[in-house]
């Protein structure tokens, strides 16, 4: 087995869930009773720059939010699948899209619905408050719970493993 470091060097593209990853688990609900999702800002400006450097990212929900799309889309995301039942399938439609194994695929998802795809990719992750059954196959714990900058931090230690992380090129690019 390798370390988590090690394999960080093969990522070529992240992948997301968004309710207790990108945003809080625990949220207030508006009038219609649906949760308001969060968005850590930090969050935000590791997948500008994960995009800038050159990295696809695919946000895969079963949740349906438009200003959570519009959210992602302001930031530059292309793949972006919600209402997802199966998210192998759009995992799929994804790699197929950007011409990527899955083994050089980081995922973070927090809870059971995304078992089967982070079993299908090669660098399952998580934030640090994710359930037990997920903390148990993936390869990276954040120490940030979800929503609170745990996808700042693997893409973050992705591109500093590859180099790509805070370069003289980003901060001459309109990225800052």
């Amino acid at each position: 087995m390798s370390f988590f470091k090690e394999e960080l060097i093969r990522v070529k593209a992240f992948v997301f869930d968004v309710d207790g990853v990108l945003s809080q688990d625990v949220s207030p609900l508006n009038e219609e009773g649906d949760p308001i999702r969060t968005a850590n800002v930090k969050d935000g400006f590791a997948i500008r720059s994960a995009i800038k450097a050159g990295y696809p990212i695919a946000i895969i929900t079963g949740g349906y939010i438009e200003r959570v799309r519009l959210r992602y889309e302001k930031l530059g995301v292309e793949h972006f699948y919600d209402k997802a039942r199966d998210k192998v399938a759009c995992l799929n439609d994804f790699l197929e899209k950007v011409n990527i194994s899955p083994e050089d695929v980081l995922f973070m998802g927090d809870d059971l619905v995304d078992y089967r795809v982070m079993q299908a990719v090669g660098l399952p992750t998580c934030p640090k408050d994710a359930v037990s059954d997920i903390k148990n196959i993936s390869k990276y714990i954040s120490d940030k719970n979800g929503g609170e900058g745990c996808v700042r931090d693997v893409i973050e230690q992705a591109l500093k493993a590859q180099h790509k992380w805070f370069t003289p090129e980003m901060l001459n690019s309109r990225a800052f």
